[in-house]
């Protein structure tokens, strides 16, 4: 039997980010897998980032792990969302080549190496079948062909191959994802450890050959940030020459494609029920934007390539598990997509996911210690979202306690959702309304808030920190300089105007230029000694915020104070004045703090008092 300090069984981003941090904290890790060949694929669109999504990469990033590196090695394509908004709330989003992406994922797993110098992540081909326990904790796994592995932690990482069933029309096949198996033996090894679990659906899109659209008739949407500029990359590390770049394309539904998907509706998985697992709302089907948005005349398509290399386009936002027949159809019906050719039909997938309540902060499950889980088996959906949960599962597997307040992080607002709230019943997508402070949770301070926190517990290098030093002092020295007079003087206004600024009428500080909600760190940037652009507009943003910053620190202050009321060795069945339900509640989710115990579904304001008051009677 072979012995490893972590086990983690899965290889999507959640597995790979959990592996890379266990290596970095010297741990000897095993990733098993179904395939070796398909690890850190991408296995629907083929970008990285977006809305709240694009903070969590540099999140991941700031904390040492993976995802934002190897994103900007492989970019074709970054945008800027959000531009005609603040800097504060705009987001960055990356368009991948499908085929580096992993690629390169997979050199980063093979390259770690542990403090003896020999390769600290150990790659294993197989199918995990039972988690094995003894006195009630993890002690290993065991393989399909009968192979066990020993280890005191275990992060599971499965994606949708827990019991996955793919659906296109009435054709049903086992597996996580096309051309892939499904685990069975597995799900029903943690239902034999009394996990509860239930049961999800997500879906993919048509992948179309680029020789059969017609380019010339669709709306082109090329990347609005160049190379080099602030934000046009994910990692806070050295910048990473791109291997290329394309252009994406939008395309539109008519009444005609519209007519041809309701037509389909009787043969779709999603209305004959033949799907009972419940899918994202805010990423529907196809067919669930025709239905739900009967007034709409056309929705709007993404046509992504998928690398240099491919001939392969994703169509996004025509996620769909209609018939083959009927996508056919519906695209044809499309300008510029008459002639099109489908590459490979969409689909959906159903599989297992675990209650994610039943997990501690660390996503150790409470039930069975030294078993962690992360990513699309805790109800979430997103590439994101899962790396940041491996990354925080494979510290806590490693002895790193990794713990992110709401107040610190997304992925602090991810997890402290997931085990307190849970997921409402459909796969959990981060948003930035879901975050109390998002204006402190920025994507350009990700590393003043993490790398520091990261630095403490081992997870990030000399070499990562030796550049986060140097940005943060380039930042406190633009910062010291704000308070510098510009005098109204004639040379100060030919200055200000060859920088597209208004003449002075009075003296002002830097500060107050900056302020200006029409100026900009690039126009200012003269202005100050040696800037660095990226540092400033960092600056840029605290000055414009400033105000709104005061008040929020505040509230994050206050927020503090609940998290430090423990509850952890609380009787919940002691307190006087709790219904039975929230007893139940409170037993069953174990709040380790009142803050925890406030965001519980069911858990009163009067419920809280009576917690507060007999923890005051007990001193």
């Amino acid at each position: 039997m072979q012995t490893f300090d972590v086990i983690v069984i899965g290889a999507g981003h959640a597995g790979c980010e959990a592996a890379l941090i266990a290596a970095r904290l010297g741990r000897r890790v095993a990733v098993v897998t179904l395939s070796v060949e398909r690890i850190g694929r991408l296995s629907c669109n083929p970008a990285v980032g977006g809305l709240a999504k694009g903070c969590l990469v540099r999140e991941i990033d700031a904390l040492g792990g993976a995802m934002g590196e190897v994103t900007d090695a492989t970019t074709i394509q970054f945008r800027r969302l959000n531009t005609r908004k603040g800097l504060a709330v705009q987001a960055s989003r990356a368009q991948v080549d499908i085929a580096l992406y992993p690629a390169t994922m997979t050199r980063r797993l093979r390259a770690a190496r542990g403090p003896d110098g020999e390769p600290a992540v150990h790659l294993i081909e197989g199918e995990a079948s039972e988690v094995l326990t003894s006195a009630g904790r993890v002690t290993g796994i065991e393989l399909h062909d009968g192979r066990r592995l020993a280890a005191p932690a275990v992060v599971l990482t499965t994606g949708t191959f827990l019991g996955g069933v793919l659906h296109r029309g009435a054709e049903q096949t086992s597996g996580g994802r096309v051309g892939e198996g499904a685990a069975y033996a597995l799900s029903r090894s943690l239902w034999g450890l009394g996990i509860r679990m239930g049961r999800l659906k997500t879906g993919t899109t048509p992948r179309l050959r680029a020789g059969s659209i017609d380019w010339s008739r669709l709306e082109a949407q090329a990347e609005n940030v160049r190379p080099g500029e602030p934000g046009s990359r994910f990692s806070f590390g050295p910048p990473a020459p791109r291997p290329g770049s394309i252009q994406c394309f939008l395309a539109y539904t008519s009444e005609a494609t519209h007519e041809v998907i309701r037509a389909g509706l009787v043969d779709s998985p999603l209305y004959t029920g033949a799907i009972t697992g419940r899918g994202p709302r805010y990423c529907p089907s196809i067919e669930d934007k025709v239905v739900r948005f009967a007034e709409r005349t056309r929705h709007q398509l993404f046509l992504e390539p998928e690398g240099l290399s491919t001939d392969q386009v994703y169509v996004g936002g025509a996620s769909t598990s209609l018939p083959a027949g009927s996508q056919d159809r519906f695209l044809r019906s499309m300008v510029g997509l008459e002639q099109c050719e489908v590459l490979q039909y969409g689909y959906a997938v159903e599989y297992d996911f675990v209650d994610p309540t039943q997990l501690g902060h660390d996503l150790q499950l409470r039930a069975v210690p030294g078993l962690f889980l992360a990513g699309q088996i805790n109800g979430t959906s997103g590439y994101e979202e899962a790396a940041a949960q491996g990354l925080v599962a494979g510290a806590h597997a490693s002895g790193a306690p990794l713990r992110l307040g709401r107040q610190d992080a997304y992925i602090g607002v991810l997890i402290d959702d997931l085990v307190t709230r849970g997921i409402g019943g459909e796969p959990y997508r981060m948003f930035p309304s879901r975050a109390e402070h998002r204006l402190h949770l920025r994507e350009d301070n990700a590393d003043r808030r993490l790398t520091p926190i990261a630095r403490g517990l081992g997870l990030v290098d000399d070499t990562r920190w030796g550049t986060f030093e140097a940005h943060a002092a380039r930042i406190r020295e633009l910062t010291a300089t704000l308070e510098r007079p510009l005098h109204p003087s004639r040379a100060t206004n030919e200055q200000l105007s060859t920088l597209g600024i208004p003449a002075l009428t009075r003296t002002v500080t830097l500060r107050a230029l900056l302020a200006r909600p029409e100026v900009d760190a690039t126009q200012v940037s003269p202005l100050f000694p040696e800037s660095d652009l990226a540092a400033l507009e960092q600056v840029e943003i605290d000055v414009k915020y400033a105000g709104y910053l005061l008040r929020d620190g505040q509230r994050r202050a206050e927020a503090s104070s609940l998290s430090a009321v423990c509850l952890d060795t609380l009787d919940f069945s002691s307190i006087v004045g709790l219904s039975t339900e929230v007893r139940e509640r409170l037993d069953r989710g174990r709040p380790a703090t009142l803050a925890d115990a406030a965001r519980m579904p069911g858990v009163t304001p009067a419920a809280l008092d009576a917690i507060a008051m007999t923890l005051i009677q007990r001193g």
